[in-house]
């Protein structure tokens, strides 16, 4: 038997000497510290060497103290702490894994949802005049509904500028988003580029921060005929952007306009995107309607007078309407522009949220989800706390203070949090371009001022609420139950609280599955569930150039190409608003303002759509007068409370004939219920082709489509899309909600999975011996395995009873902002527990079964 080395008897007795006279000798700083060296150097510990080494270990830092500056102090707490740190994480290499993966990976979901939260916040607000740019919006009666609308008056502009002394500027504008505004063509000689352009008021770059790169901002759009252009469209048009002022530009192949200024690139983070401008003068000369006071249309902003009081400013403002406009009832008020993006969903008037709901979604989720993985650290620190007790009572019993013992166990959780940011920042750099994909931004990692405190606050805070549990509870123990190795009350309070926090784990955890669940239903539903009419394989394209003059023999001549089977045109893409008051009929009441959507469309349109006629006909060729006629939809006839509509009149730009009535069909989003519509015929006012195309021969159609466009209307580019691309466009919100949602529910589940895995591990490792014994008296495996994984099973069980209740609830509110939805089944939330259940009783039993199948022998030998 090899022999064992003790303290040296002069070095012990100088310890015990300063022990019991409260202070250290400075000549005993150096035997301690070389042997104190010696013991790290050693491969393996004696017995007997164990309990001097914890003293001598923990001594120096907290003895030498007395004899030198705080400053000092702190340091050498400080690299003890990082010492004692490393030297945890090697011992326990089980916890530490865990607890890194768990970390770095809730860290990871963290910042990509910081990157986009932070994003989604600072949209529209990069405006020199942020904090006084309004919008103008109204307020509009509608039977005993309130609509509330950005469309304003375009005189509105002017008025307020010369009637409100409170107003400093104002711009209106003819938006991008506007239909038939979709995409112009320009053309410099014999380049031609398809490009987004509106129409503005001449103080627009006064208003907006959009820098000009050339040009005055007071001058640029005093001429109808300039154009201020991007500089990423100049270097598509001239390969430059120097030297281009005063060149003429070409217009739908039809105006030309001169160069008056050249802008930087439109910010990633503006709402609104667009290649170039023309004055909004121009556009009065081509819609004269915009220059009245009863139309509704163009959009107006305003820059208030610093100081303004903005509620007094709206409260004279609805008299100010009322001045313009006697007969109105509209009421108009300002509306931070920098707030429109986030806060745009209004109910009968009253603002009721919009993308803000999924900020604040996604927040909370980042919140869980580090929390969940805080969580898994509390937990197996305070478990592993048997094994470090008699570390803090020899702690204790030298001298250390509860405040140093809390910031060396705060510290590790800390450090542990920084080791995870820095394999967080990878995974975020790794996965940054998939989850651009996901969310339809063009988010970057730029380490500035703003990110760098924001990720810094994120980390110390998510290492201060894992550690801060951990460090209050195994500060407290007290050393006399340490020593004698037995487990106080509170202790065991402390496993109940353990218990508690995996609950807590699963219930956020369930929370989510069944959120993804319904979220993946309710998107299935929006895109199974029939529209009315056929949206697949129709494309859409620009009337634009040749085709505007001769439609009806370019449709003729569309549907004779392979692939094809109809071709119709039209001014409504079945997708946005284009609704109107102004219809009268037999009966109605003087009060009854009901909007009406109204399609101007050609002939084959019913067909080519496949919308289904109910009764009378649809619009033919074979009659000469089909411009006064009117076909309606059945909400619409309900709605007039017509029994036998068809030949009944209509007044709408003059008389009109009901001729037919078709089903009802979506042109809104499922968030809206079906509303009143009714198609007319208007030679030439049609904007855009639409096509429908045969299945399985899309692409040689399209191919077919695209030689005959270009030979038949030369220098436009034929530029289409997909109808049905469109439709899934007005529900992108919820497509993207359920994209992520699935993943960051996944790595919720992972990560509870992890501290549940530790927390079986760390349970079966201190049930060793027990096992031993219940093998050798004849236990199978099996019972081994219900044994360990039985108070787990309990846990997750009871997670999921509190998990249903709340998950319905978040369900049921999520979907009630849709009109048309799916019910929700009983067996959403069942199959969220029982996959919640077979996920931890996987994550259980692969352990247990581990620690089952353990020689009995090497159960029962001693450590």
């Amino acid at each position: 038997m090899k022999e064992q080395k003790n303290i040296p008897p002069k070095l012990a007795d100088r310890f015990l000497s300063w022990f019991c006279k409260g202070e250290l000798l400075e000549e005993v700083q150096g035997d301690l510290y070389e042997y104190y060296e010696e013991l790290i150097e050693r491969s393996k510990w004696k017995r007997n060497f164990l309990y001097w080494f914890h003293v001598f270990n923990f001594l120096r830092p907290f003895a030498i103290k007395k004899s030198r500056s705080n400053n000092t102090n702190f340091t050498i707490m400080f690299r003890h702490t990082l010492l004692i740190s490393f030297r945890s994480f090697i011992r326990y290499k089980s916890s530490f894994l865990i607890n890194l993966v768990g970390l770095s990976t809730g860290l990871t979901s963290a910042l990509l949802i910081y990157l986009w939260v932070y994003d989604e916040l600072n949209v529209d607000k990069f405006h020199e005049k942020n904090d006084r740019l309004y919008q103008v919006m109204e307020h509009i009666q509608f039977n005993e509904d309130i609509l509330t609308l950005k469309e304003t008056s375009g005189p509105m502009a002017e008025a307020m500028i010369e009637k409100l002394p409170e107003v400093e500027n104002t711009v209106a504008v003819a938006p991008a988003h506007w239909p038939g505004f979709d995409n112009f063509t320009l053309s410099v000689e014999e380049k031609s580029i398809k490009a987004t352009g509106q129409y503005v008021g001449k103080d627009f770059f006064k208003v907006f921060s959009y820098g000009l790169i050339y040009g005055n901002k007071d001058q640029v759009l005093v001429d109808k005929n300039a154009i201020v252009i991007s500089e990423e469209l100049a270097m598509k048009l001239f390969d430059t952007i120097d030297g281009i002022i005063g060149k003429t530009v070409v217009f739908q192949h039809e105006e030309q306009y001169f160069i008056s200024g050249v802008f930087k690139q439109v910010p990633a983070n503006s709402s609104v995107q667009f290649d170039f401008v023309l004055s909004f003068e121009r556009y009065k000369d081509i819609k004269p309607w915009v220059a009245d006071w009863s139309s509704l249309g163009p959009l107006v902003y305003a820059v208030l007078k610093e100081g303004t009081d903005i509620t007094a400013f709206n409260d004279k403002f609805v008299e100010f309407i009322r001045d313009m406009d006697k007969e109105s009832t509209r009421k108009p008020f300002l509306k931070a522009y920098s707030k429109g993006y986030l806060f745009g969903n209004y109910e009968n008037g009253v603002l009721v949220g919009g993308r803000i709901e999924y900020v604040r979604l996604f927040s909370i989720i980042a919140f869980f989800i580090v929390l969940i993985a805080c969580i898994n650290f509390m937990n197996l620190s305070t478990a592993r706390a048997s094994r470090r007790s008699k570390e803090i009572g020899i702690k204790k019993v030298v001298g250390s203070r509860r405040m140093e013992l809390i910031f060396q166990h705060m510290g590790e959780s800390v450090l542990m949090a920084f080791l995870s940011l820095l394999i967080a920042v990878v995974f975020v750099i790794i996965t940054l371009p998939y989850f651009n994909q996901i969310i339809g931004k063009e988010l970057t990692l730029v380490f500035n001022y703003n990110l760098i405190f924001s990720v810094f606050a994120i980390t110390l805070f998510t290492g201060i609420a894992a550690g801060s549990y951990p460090a209050f509870y195994l500060s407290g123990i007290r050393p006399i139950n340490t020593l004698k190795g037995t487990l106080s009350p509170s202790m065991k309070g402390r496993v109940w609280a353990r218990k508690g926090l995996v609950i807590f784990q699963f219930v956020l955890s369930i929370i989510l599955i069944v959120g993804v669940g319904v979220v993946y239903k309710q998107i299935e539903f929006i895109q199974n569930k029939h529209m009315g009419y056929d949206r697949d394989n129709i494309i859409y394209f620009n009337v634009e150039g040749r085709v505007k003059e001769t439609m009806e023999t370019f449709l003729s001549e569309v549907k004779k190409i392979p692939g094809v089977h109809n071709a119709s045109s039209t001014a409504h893409r079945m997708i946005g608003k284009n609704w109107t008051v102004g219809i009268g009929w037999e009966g109605k009441n003087p009060e009854d303002n009901t909007r009406f959507e109204v399609a101007v469309v050609n002939y084959d349109f019913i067909e080519t759509l496949g919308i289904e006629i109910k009764e009378g006909r649809s619009f033919s060729r074979d009659f000469a007068t089909e411009t006064t006629k009117a076909i309606f939809n059945e909400a619409a006839i309900e709605a007039m409370g017509l029994s036998d509509p068809i030949g009944k009149k209509i007044d709408f730009m003059g008389k009109k004939e009901i001729i037919g009535v078709v089903k009802n069909f979506h042109f809104e989003s499922f968030h809206e219920k079906l509303k009143p519509f009714f198609f007319i015929i208007e030679p030439g006012s049609e904007n855009k082709v639409m096509v429908k195309l045969e299945a399985g021969r899309e692409m040689e159609a399209l191919a077919g489509l695209e030689n005959f466009y270009e030979t038949y209307n030369p220098g436009f580019i034929f530029d289409y899309e997909f109808l049905d691309e469109d439709f899934q466009r007005q529900h992108e919100s919820e497509l993207r909600v359920g994209a992520l949602s699935r993943y960051f529910a996944g790595i919720a589940i992972l990560i509870s999975c992890l501290g549940l895995f530790g927390l079986v591990a760390f349970t079966a490792e201190r049930r060793t011996k027990e096992i031993g014994i219940r093998k050798i008296l004849g236990s199978s495996i099996w019972s081994i395995v219900y044994l360990l994984s039985g108070n787990f099973t309990k846990m997750v069980l009871t997670a999921i009873i509190i998990a249903l209740p709340i998950s319905y609830f978040f369900a049921k509110s999520w979907l009630d902002d849709f009109a048309y939805r799916i019910n929700l089944a009983w067996w959403f939330f069942v199959g969220a527990g029982v996959i919640a259940l077979l996920i931890a009783l996987f994550t259980v039993t692969l352990q247990t079964i581990k620690a089952a199948n353990v020689n009995p022998v090497q159960c029962l030998r001693d450590e």
